[in-house]
């Protein structure tokens, strides 16, 4: 389950229409380079006089005024002053989210034959009270003692420290030290500990200067009731996964009680959030496609392993991060035969993960793999990675994927009394020994109170070296201090609270709850890191001229192709319309312009749309078809137009395989005249 909770503060837009005062420092990219991706943000040269912060603000605020200046999103309610992190997708938004669905279904549900479900938004509280969602979900969230608006805490001291470090060129070594530190602990903060350091670096709310409240949590869901009575409460879900949870014994009927198998959704999610003020990476609403990939916690080999074990990506372990190191390239295979990546299946996910976003267009260099550290981990998780994508913003978790062990189906079981279990026949019955781990409700609960659920958890999630070092020190000391991880502390468990044997029987069939990989996809990020990754400018005619470029790749581009008769004639006109309807039945998305503008003009318009391909009519029997981001031209037959742009927007072949095949077009001055829409 993706958690989508790290927000900075968006810099105000420039108007939609306003000229650019001078060139930014942004990507360029030379006419006849064909490869997509703009320069990773980190090499981008700062303004004179300017910072690497302001290079990044300039660079977002060129992408944020194109996307919603062609409509691709735009807040939303706008005329009524819009809401705060509620975003409208536009018509070639939509066609971008469509497309990156479209590839997620094709690369995970049908080629892996995944079991894909649709289940409801609303969902009654008592399963995100077995889920924790109810207890848990929650931020700690600040008000303006004045005005009363809230404010996330740990959001307003990073980024705080974070400005410190950027900005302040006063700064000792160990004020320095003292900052880095805050920023690698901050999740592990109290909320005392937050609104001490609040009150001593003297934070105030961002937007009024006025001193802030003391911490305290605030849950993230959108609370309803589910029929007239109000009896029922129910949230907006938070994620997509507890319907698959829920549903997982019809699924593995469905599947011929066999494992391993996935179930996959895609669908809203909604989360309150506190403060949202970073564009599509941080909103209310949002789409996700998750996977539940089931698994025997005692074989989590993977079959297809070997597809994916020699790719080499960047990855960051948490041995390097905690010894302060950066990312390194590293070949799964590897990952996984070391230990670094705990088992096959969770590795081949990291791997499909990895082909399914450089395939859509993310930057294969401002990509990596980052392991979550241990005050990250649940205690329940085997082991855990984000798939983060660097853009102005930062790195961004855009993708989760964890081993979640088999924690949601277990709780889901306790809560609902229904066996959420797969099992194993035997030949010929087998004589085994099982741990059983037996702990006290009663006595637990007069000893914990409200705590006792968390403890009883941790007892039931202990593995069978531990329980049995607990088993010893009980009996020879009669109790024995045990970390709960979700408490954060070390109780007192005596030798009443919990039974842990070891029992002998003869079973025919094995029966246990399955464990779970979980890759987690948040679409929206995806979807607002590959715009930045595809943007670029290049070099108009006039001088110090820059042309806006989305530089899509054919999978995800919003419409394939355009089609323009290069000028206002009726014979023209009629080989377009030809044309048209022959794309139209290959299935190819497209534009017909038929506007008395230059036909360079048509083209930047269209490159600002991230459109790779363009048919001008110049010829009654053969037509220019022109490259994007190369602008080089090819001439073709009327009648082989419509299947030589599917060979490329299918992916059947490159622009370099047609341009082999068929003769060049130099175009005239008319033709190759640019400006900007």
């Amino acid at each position: 389950m993706l958690l989508l909770r790290r927000v900075c503060f968006l810099l105000p837009s420039p108007s939609p229409r306003a000229p650019l005062a001078k060139p930014l420092p942004l990507p360029l990219r030379p006419p006849r380079t064909l490869a997509p991706a703009a320069r990773p943000l980190a090499s981008m040269a700062a303004p004179a006089g300017g910072t690497a912060a302001t290079s990044r603000d300039a660079f977002r605020a060129a992408v944020t005024n194109t996307l919603e200046r062609r409509l691709f999103f735009v807040p939303s309610f706008k005329i009524y002053g819009g809401v705060a992190g509620l975003y409208d997708y536009g018509p070639p938004g939509c066609a971008v989210k469509a497309n990156v669905l479209a590839f997620w279904r094709q690369h995970f549900v049908l080629e892996e034959g995944m079991l894909e479900v649709d289940c409801p938004c609303v969902t009654p509280e008592v399963v995100l009270k077995a889920s924790g969602h109810v207890d848990k979900f929650t931020d700690l969230m600040v008000k303006d003692e004045k005005t009363g608006n809230c404010y996330r805490a740990d959001h307003l001291l990073k980024d705080f420290c974070k400005d410190k470090l950027e900005k302040d060129q006063t700064l000792s070594p160990e004020q320095a030290e003292e900052y880095n530190k805050i920023l690698a602990i901050l999740d592990d903060l109290s909320a005392e500990q937050l609104g001490a350091k609040i009150k001593e670096y003297g934070i105030v709310a961002p937007d009024t200067k006025n001193p802030l409240s003391d911490p305290y949590p605030f849950n993230l869901m959108f609370q309803t009731s589910i029929g007239p009575s109000g009896l029922s409460p129910g949230y907006m879900r938070p994620e997509t996964a507890q319907g698959i949870f829920v549903n997982f014994k019809d699924l593995y009927y469905y599947n011929g009680n066999k494992l391993p198998f996935a179930a996959a959704q895609i669908g809203q999610a909604f989360r309150n959030e506190i403060s949202p003020r970073q564009g599509l990476l941080r909103v209310r609403e949002f789409t996700l496609a998750e996977i539940e990939h089931f698994v025997d916690p005692e074989d989590k080999s993977h079959p297809k392993f070997g597809d994916v074990s020699d790719l080499e990506f960047l990855m960051f372990p948490r041995e390097d991060q905690m010894a302060g190191r950066s990312a390194t390239r590293l070949k799964l295979g590897n990952a996984v035969s070391e230990g670094t990546v705990n088992n096959e299946t969770l590795g081949y996910f990291i791997g499909r993960v990895y082909l399914f976003l450089t395939q859509l267009g993310i930057d294969k260099d401002r990509l990596r793999f980052r392991q979550h550290l241990p005050n990250e981990m649940a205690h329940y998780a085997a082991d855990c990675w984000d798939a983060e994508i660097e853009c102005s913003y930062g790195w961004i978790e855009c993708v989760g994927i964890a081993d979640r062990s088999a924690y949601d189906l277990r709780a889901h079981s306790d809560k609902s009394g229904e066996k959420l279990e797969a099992h194993e026949k035997f030949a010929e019955p087998r004589e085994v020994e099982k741990l059983v781990i037996t702990p006290s409700k009663k006595e637990l609960g007069l000893a914990f109170k409200g705590n006792q659920r968390m403890i009883l958890e941790a007892l039931e999630a202990m593995g069978e070296t531990e329980a049995l070092e607990m088993k010893a020190a009980l009996e020879s000391k009669g109790e024995v201090e045990f970390k709960v991880c979700t408490l954060g502390k070390d109780v007192t468990i005596k030798k009443s609270m919990v039974s842990i044997n070891i029992e002998k029987k003869k079973e025919h069939q094995r029966k246990f709850t399955p464990s779970v990989i979980e890759p987690s996809f948040g679409i929206g990020r995806i979807i607002y890191c590959l715009f930045e990754h595809c943007f670029y400018l290049r070099p108009g005619k006039a001088e110090d001229e820059q042309l806006n470029v989305f530089g899509f790749p054919p999978l995800v581009a919003p419409i394939k192709c355009t089609v323009f008769p290069l000028v206002k004639l009726e014979k023209f006109e009629v080989v377009a319309k030809k044309i048209s309807k022959a794309l139209t039945a290959a299935g190819i998305s497209h534009i017909i312009d038929m506007t008395g503008n230059t036909i360079g003009k048509r083209y930047a318009r269209t490159d600002e749309l991230g459109v790779p391909l363009a048919i001008t009519v110049d010829n009654t029997t053969s037509v220019t078809v022109r490259d994007r981001d190369s602008k080089d031209q090819i001439r073709v037959e009327v009648d082989e137009v419509a299947s030589v742009v599917k060979e490329v927007t299918d992916g059947q072949s490159t622009w370099a395989d047609i341009m082999w095949r068929y003769p060049a077009h130099t175009a005239s001055v008319a033709e190759d005249e640019e400006a900007e829409p």
